[in-house]
C-alpha cells in the first residue's frame, strides 16, 4: 500500500463512523460480495457489519441472497441505474452532449469487433486460448474486455437518460396525484 492509500483510508476511517463505511463500500459493489469482505473493506467488523447490511435489505437499498454457500449482499442495480440517470440529466450536461458521448461508445466497441473479429467481450476472452499470442497481448485483450463490459453497461444507462430527458427533469413542484 502506497502512502497516499494510507493516509486516505486513516482519512476517511477518521472522519467516518464505521456505519457510514459500510454503507459506502455496499453501494459501490458491482457484484455480490459477503458480510465479511464488506466488513474488510470498510474496516470494520463484522457483527455490526451485518447488522447494517440487514438494515440496508430492509430499507430496499441492498438484495440479499442466501442461495450459495455464503450469503452475499449486492445493490439494487436498477436503482443504481436510476440513480446515476438522475445524475447525468442533472450535470449540466446537454442531451445533444450525451447523445455524442453514446455515439463514441457505441463506435468503440464496433472498433473492438472489427480489431478482434468478435461480438462480445466473453468472444474475445476466448481468443486468450489462441498459443500464438504472448503474456502482453494476453493482458491487453483481458483489460479490452472489461472497459467493453464496462461500455455496455454505460451504454445502456446513457440511453436511457436520453430516452427518459423529460422525466427525469429535476422538479421543484411536488407530483400531484391523480384521482
Amino acid at each position: 500500500m502506497s502512502e497516499d492509500e494510507s493516509n486516505s483510508e486513516s482519512l476517511m476511517e477518521r472522519q467516518t463512523t464505521g456505519e457510514d463505511r459500510v454503507r459506502m463500500v455496499a453501494r459501490q459493489l458491482s457484484e455480490p460480495q459477503t458480510a465479511n469482505w464488506i466488513a474488510s473493506e470498510a474496516g470494520w467488523s463484522h457483527k455490526p457489519t451485518k447488522r447494517v447490511l440487514d438494515r440496508l435489505v430492509d430499507d430496499g437499498i441492498l438484495h440479499r441472497d442466501e442461495s450459495g454457500t455464503h450469503t452475499t449482499y449486492y445493490p439494487d442495480y436498477r436503482r443504481q441505474a436510476m440513480q446515476e440517470a438522475m445524475r447525468l440529466r442533472d450535470s449540466g450536461h446537454t442531451v445533444e452532449e450525451l447523445t455524442d458521448r453514446l455515439a463514441d461508445m457505441k463506435t468503440q466497441i464496433r472498433d473492438w469487433e472489427n480489431e478482434f473479429e468478435v461480438e462480445s467481450p466473453n468472444q474475445l476472452r476466448g481468443t486468450l486460448a489462441d498459443e500464438s499470442l504472448d503474456a502482453e497481448e494476453e493482458d491487453h485483450r483481458r483489460k479490452i474486455a472489461g472497459e467493453w463490459e464496462h461500455l455496455q453497461r454505460r451504454i445502456q444507462i446513457v440511453g436511457f437518460a436520453i430516452r427518459e430527458w423529460d422525466f427525469l427533469a429535476p422538479t421543484t413542484e411536488p407530483a400531484e396525484a391523480s384521482s
